[in-house]
């Protein structure tokens, strides 16, 4: 079964990673950057701040969290346990593979990191913005990052996949600990207000 679904994802990649152009290098190159998207994350935390104001530290919060969590059990708990070798680095297939500026990267490819964080900041920030352009809008842009990485070479579709998934997950579990957090935090002032309320009442 395994061997089965390791061909269907070699195939699959060599299908993506096979349809590239000259002009389209460049510009797939310049998704996979991470400094690329420097002025749309600011531009996030802008509209985080007008939507929520203060709130919106306790969010960018989990959003430090969440991408530090999202980095590193991608290498520890996936990369270094699954070990399995990107396509770049497959001897039956490296030959073949179009890479770009000849970039490969490390040797194991499952998660991929790209798809893990940009999944999880997709998924989180929409969890709390809630408006459906907005999940439209941030899971396009983390799907053309994910598909970027199968474009250069890197990945499977398999990696961005699983990647794409234990992001998203990642963000629910967060997002659902942090809703907890605050609303009991928010039961907590409640009491002490009406407790103080009573308090004076009762003088």
């Amino acid at each position: 079964m395994l061997a089965t679904l390791n061909n269907w994802d070699t195939q699959l990649f060599l299908l993506v990673n096979g349809m590239h152009a000259p002009w389209l290098d460049s510009v797939m190159w310049w998704i996979s950057e991470k400094t690329s998207w420097i002025p749309l994350y600011v531009a996030l935390m802008g509209f985080l701040y007008y939507r929520f104001r203060w709130r919106a530290l306790w969010i960018l919060a989990g959003i430090a969290v969440l991408v530090a969590i999202a980095d590193q059990s991608s290498v520890y708990l996936f990369k270094e346990t699954f070990q399995r070798i990107r396509p770049c680095h497959q001897d039956q297939i490296a030959s073949i593979v179009h890479l770009v500026n000849d970039y490969c990267g490390g040797r194991f490819g499952f998660i991929s990191n790209h798809a893990c964080n940009h999944f999880a900041v997709a998924v989180f920030t929409a969890l709390w913005i809630r408006k459906w352009w907005y999940w439209a809008g941030f899971l396009l842009w983390a799907g053309v990052v994910a598909y970027s990485r199968i474009y250069l070479g890197v990945h499977f579709p398999g990696d961005v996949l699983g990647g794409a998934v234990v992001g998203s997950l990642l963000a629910w579990g967060i997002y659902a600990l942090m809703v907890r957090v605050s609303a009991l935090g928010l039961q907590d002032l409640d009491g002490r207000f009406r407790g103080n309320v009573v308090s004076k009442r009762s003088r």
